[in-house]
């Protein structure tokens, strides 16, 4: 089993460099929206069994044209949205970005407890995304097909650290992952997963 964690494509909010995480969160722009078809084009020779999509407006935005070149429904899957920024949702001034930095830096050194401001904790965000994937696995698992879930990139960056234990903290910290860019993880046979691409560049043991 394959399964491809696709970051969304551009946002408005992207455009506007804010933390927007609460859902349904702002649309694609138009660059996101023609990237969500060249999305659909990359994917294209991969056998894919189903395509699930974070609640997020943009995230489905995303999905909808993969889904539509396979004649398949996007499935919503609670669990992968973005990393909830409580008090912090709306900004995007230094003082706001440099705080969700310090914390979410925390989150990598295995500091869970500590919460974002009126948001989660890392405990929260693994809980709910392990939970998630574990639930595909165990739906997809066997079938030699790719699975896809467009989710978002701070989510993607923890849950794939996470989940594959060969996506270390320095992959995982190693800057932003651009719009519509992919984690592929590959399922084992006790239960795990490894990383073998992580936005285009080949992930080792």
């Amino acid at each position: 089993m394959r399964l491809y964690l696709v970051r969304h494509a551009q946002s408005e909010a992207n455009v506007r460099k804010i933390l927007d995480t609460a859902l349904p969160g702002p649309p694609l722009t138009e660059l996101g929206r023609q990237q969500a078809r060249d999305l659909a084009e990359r994917l294209g020779g991969e056998p894919i069994a189903a395509v699930y999509a974070s609640y997020a407006t943009r995230a489905r935005q995303t999905a909808g044209p993969l889904a539509d070149a396979r004649s398949m429904e996007v499935t919503l899957l609670p669990g992968v949205q973005e990393v909830s920024v409580g008090d912090l949702e709306g900004r995007g001034d230094q003082e706001a970005l440099e705080l969700y930095g310090k914390i979410v830096g925390q989150w990598l050194d295995g500091r869970l407890d500590v919460p974002l401001p009126g948001g989660e904790t890392g405990h929260d965000v693994r809980k709910r995304y392990v939970e998630a994937i574990d639930g595909l696995r165990d739906r997809h698992y066997g079938s030699g097909e790719a699975v896809v879930v467009v989710s978002h990139g701070g989510a993607i960056r923890f849950g794939a650290e996470w989940l594959a234990g060969n996506v270390t903290s320095e992959i995982a910290d190693n800057g932003l992952l651009p719009n519509t860019a992919l984690v592929r993880l590959d399922a084992d046979a006790n239960g795990g997963w490894h990383c073998s691409e992580w936005a285009g560049i080949s992930v080792g043991n």
